[in-house]
C-alpha cells in the first residue's frame, strides 16, 4: 500500500490502547529492518528521521526508499520528519513525500511556540499531512537541538489543552520526564501528569526518548495515552555493535554486505520486540 498519513493510525492506536513504534532510520538498511519487522509482526509503523538524517541523505531519497517499503508492504507506514526548527525544510520534506512531520518550536515561548506551530499545521493540512508538535522541553540531546537536565520542563495539563485548542495539532509530544538518548539511571516519568494531559487532550501523545525505558514504564505510559513511541539511540547501538563485532572477528572484511546483513537482523529483531512491547504486534488487520 502507499505510503499513508500517521493520522489515522495514531488515532486508533489510542483508542485501543496501544502504541505505534517511530522507529528513527539513517541508512537502508535500517529502514529495511524495520519495515521488515513491522511485516513479520503485522505492526502499523512509522518510519522517522532525524532533520541531521534527511540533510545527509536528502528528503527524496528517503521517501523513495520508503514509499518502496510502503508498497511492498500489507502494513501501514507513514513516513515522519522529527523535531525539526526550519519550516523550509519542512516543506521540502511534505514536497518530497513525508506523510509526517514534527514542528519543535518548544525551546521559544509559548505564544511563539504557537505561532510557528500554526503555520506548519495550515500548510501541512493541505496536503494531508499529520503534524506533531511539543510542549515543554524533552531533555537530551537529538541532532544539534541539545536540552541540559536542569532546563528540561515538564508541560502543563492546561497549557497542553490551549495549545491543542489554538494549533490544531494532529499529535502532541509533552515533555513528561523522559530524556533523549540513553538513560544514567532509571527516568524519573511522571505518570500523573500524562494521565492528567490525556484528560485534557483528545489527540494521540507521543512518548519521545523511548531507547532504555524499562518495560512495565513503557506499558504504563502507553496505557495512560501514549499512542507513538520514538526510538532512536537504542537501535543505533545495537546496528552499530553489529558492526563492530564483524570487524572484531573479521578484521580483514572490506565487504559492506557482510557487516551490514548483521546489523540489519540485530536492528530487525529489536524492532520487533518494542512493537510487541507496545501493543502494536497484529493491529495492521485493523487496516485491511
Amino acid at each position: 500500500m502507499p505510503l499513508v498519513s500517521s493520522t489515522a493510525m495514531l488515532n486508533e492506536a489510542r483508542r485501543n490502547g496501544y502504541a505505534v513504534v517511530a522507529f528513527n532510520v539513517h541508512t537502508l538498511e535500517m529502514l529495511q529492518a524495520v519495515a521488515e519487522a513491522a511485516e513479520e509482526t503485522e505492526s502499523p509503523l512509522i518510519i522517522q528521521t532525524t532533520v541531521g538524517t534527511v540533510k545527509h541523505l536528502g528528503p527524496e531519497y528517503v521517501a523513495a526508499a520508503a514509499t518502496v517499503a510502503a508498497d511492498r508492504s500489507r502494513v501501514p507506514i507513514a513516513l515522519h520528519l522529527d523535531h525539526c526548527t526550519d519550516f523550509s525544510l519542512i516543506v521540502r520534506c511534505i514536497r518530497a513525500g513525508y506523510t509526517s512531520v514534527m514542528i519543535d518550536a518548544s525551546m521559544h515561548p509559548f505564544e511563539e511556540n504557537v505561532r510557528q506551530t500554526a503555520k506548519v499545521t495550515e500548510i501541512a493540512h493541505a496536503a494531508g499531512v499529520n503534524v506533531e508538535a511539543e510542549l515543554g522541553k524533552v531533555g537530551g540531546v537529538e541532532d544539534d537541538i541539545v536540552v541540559a537536565e536542569h532546563e528540561a520542563l515538564l508541560a502543563d495539563p492546561d497549557e497542553c489543552a490551549l495549545f491543542l485548542e489554538r494549533t490544531g495539532v494532529d499529535t502532541l509530544a509533552p515533555a513528561i520526564g523522559t530524556a533523549h538518548g540513553i538513560y544514567k539511571g532509571e527516568p524519573r516519568i511522571d505518570f500523573e501528569r500524562i494521565a492528567k494531559i490525556a484528560e485534557r487532550v483528545p489527540v494521540p501523545l507521543v512518548l519521545h526518548g523511548g531507547s532504555g525505558i524499562p518495560e512495565e514504564q513503557v506499558k504504563r505510559c502507553v496505557s495512560l495515552g501514549m499512542a507513538k513511541m520514538n526510538v532512536a539511540t537504542e537501535l543505533r547501538i545495537l546496528f552499530s555493535d553489529a558492526i563492530k563485532r564483524v570487524f572484531a572477528e573479521h578484521p580483514e572484511e572490506n565487504d559492506p554486505r557482510k557487516y551490514m546483513v548483521p546489523a540489519k537482523q540485530a536492528l530487525k529483531q529489536a524492532a520487533a520486540a518494542k512493537m510487541r512491547l507496545t501493543g502494536a504486534a497484529g493491529r495492521a488487520r485493523d487496516f485491511r
